[in-house]
């Protein structure tokens, strides 16, 4: 199966087909249920979330772990939206009380009565947050092009970190996400710069094959996520000045 994605994606590279033109997609404006997709992408990550506090009333600190691992993810997809529309809530969502629960919760012995006050405080504070951007008015329809970059790129920022901790299964995981998302995305980035799209393309090929084996080469992965990594952070940094200068 992955010889065959492999070879489907060079053939979308040869064909070289016209980029549709960024910030079209009717699907980035509004969800399913006729929210914004600002509101709709924010609330997909208050699950994580619930998650983390159920883990932590049940004292279970792996568990916690993990969902706060997934919040993090999550919220780095959308908090361009939050930074944009407060400073201070973002520094208070992500500066304060993400940065002080993710310290307790890798510190020896994390204490989970503690851990759980901020959890709980971090939920409120995230309701809150979602609460008043449902009653704002609709940020320039760039933002909603940006977050959906930064959404699929969260699954690649998650490969690296798990390359280094030696955990294979959760590499591929994350990568295999990453480019099953890339489809929604693909056109913005196209639509920006061929060359990058291109490059973009053959590294995820690369990685794809990199991956494969069942011990691949660490630092050889490694280098080639971080070289897609370049060329899509370019993307995406070029898109968020734009939105920023219409603001």
């Amino acid at each position: 199966m992955m010889k065959l994605a492999c070879v489907v994606r060079v053939g979308v590279i040869t064909m070289g087909t016209d980029a549709a033109h960024a910030g079209q997609a009717p699907a980035a404006r509004a969800s399913a249920g006729g929210e914004r997709f600002e509101v709709s992408s924010i609330k997909g990550v208050r699950p994580t979330l619930v998650n983390t506090v159920a883990a932590l009333k049940k004292g279970d600190v792996a568990g916690a772990k993990a969902a706060f691992e997934a919040y993090d993810s999550g919220w780095n997809g959308i908090e361009v939206y939050i930074n944009t529309r407060s400073k201070e809530l973002y520094n208070e969502l992500e500066l304060h009380l993400q940065a002080d629960i993710t310290k307790a919760l890798n510190s020896p012995g994390p204490n989970t009565t503690a851990i759980l006050t901020d959890a709980q405080a971090l939920l409120t504070k995230f309701d809150e947050t979602v609460s008043m951007i449902e009653k704002a008015a609709p940020l320039n329809p760039l933002y909603d092009d940006v977050a959906r970059l930064r959404i699929v790129r969260a699954h690649l920022r998650e490969v690296p970190p798990a390359l280094k901790a030696g955990n294979m299964a959760k590499a591929r995981k994350s990568f295999g996400a990453f480019d099953d998302q890339w489809d929604s995305i693909e056109d913005l980035v196209k639509a920006r710069s061929q060359d990058a799209y291109t490059a973009i393309e053959k590294g995820m090929i690369d990685i794809e094959r990199a991956l494969m084996p069942d011990k691949p080469d660490v630092a050889q992965a490694s280098a080639l996520v971080s070289g897609v990594m370049d060329k899509y952070n370019a993307i995406v940094n070029e898109i968020t000045r734009d939105a920023r200068s219409r603001q």
